[in-house]
């Protein structure tokens, strides 16, 4: 019985590996295909050309869309860190009241889907002249990535123990120096974790990139590859959306094996209590 037991699990992850891992490894496999080649069905690579990736690179903006993707990201997450970090130490050590409503309005904002706020959004952003900039994606991305890292560095600094700020308090510490001497040494799982997470939801955003920006020089990478047009109209060019899809997501899977000893630690602290 055990034995079932343990090939019904292997198969259930074997299954569940399929799934997410192949499309993207179809999409590297179509990445080196070209011409009539691309309509043919290939689970195995059978030619290596590069000539996809030389054309994404070299030909238009790509370039230019990713160092886009890249500023707004990191700007994102630089933002949305440290508004986490001192708001999550009001809201985990500081008693006020209404502190649980408060942190559950903050939650709450990140349930609405993207379409609900895009008008008012869009508007709220055309009256402070920051369409077409960086600073509108910038802007409007907060509204899903600060929500999340303040509920889980909340979650994360209220398990930290109490005796670590009261013995900082003594030895005459304010909470700024509490907050960058005493927990962000502590925070880093949490910190890592919430941070990459945004990076990603940022780096792969769509629809407001879509709305908020329409000049190609200010476009994303996800706009960018969606806007990819062959010699004619009716002309899809998909060995060239499979070579970007290839080139954006690679740096998120090389962040992900470089910080997963820290990803798994952050999304599971607290979890336990000893």
């Amino acid at each position: 019985m055990k034995t079932v037991k343990q090939i019904l699990f292997y198969l259930l992850v074997v299954v569940i590996i399929v799934q997410a891992v192949f499309p993207f490894y179809y999409a590297i496999v179509t990445s080196f295909k070209s011409g009539t080649s691309l309509f043919q069905v290939n689970y195995w690579p059978t030619q290596f050309r590069f000539d996809n990736y030389v054309s994404v690179l070299t030909s238009g903006s790509f370039m230019r869309n990713v160092l886009n993707s890249l500023i707004v990201a990191t700007t994102v997450v630089l933002i949305s860190l440290f508004l986490a970090v001192t708001a999550a130490y009001a809201l985990s050590r500081i008693p006020f009241r209404g502190r649980g409503l408060l942190l559950m309005t903050i939650l709450s904002v990140s349930m609405f889907p993207q379409i609900a706020v895009l008008a008012g959004l869009f508007e709220m952003i055309r009256a402070a002249g920051l369409y077409n900039t960086l600073f509108a994606l910038i802007f409007s991305y907060m509204i899903f990535t600060l929500p999340f890292t303040v509920w889980v560095l909340t979650t994360f600094m209220r398990d930290l123990p109490v005796e670590i700020e009261e013995a900082a308090i003594v030895d005459g510490a304010s909470p700024w120096v509490i907050i960058t001497r005493v927990f962000l040494p502590l925070l880093w799982p949490a910190l890592v974790t919430t941070g990459l997470l945004a990076f990603i939801a940022a780096w792969n955003e769509f629809l407001f990139a879509l709305t908020f920006v329409s000049n190609n020089d200010t476009r994303t990478v996800p706009v960018a590859i969606a806007l990819l047009s062959g010699a004619t109209e009716f002309e899809v060019p998909w060995g060239n959306i499979m070579a970007a899809s290839v080139i954006v997501t690679v740096p998120l899977v090389v962040l992900v094996l470089i910080f997963q000893r820290k990803i798994v630690s952050g999304l599971t602290a607290g979890s336990v209590k000893g």
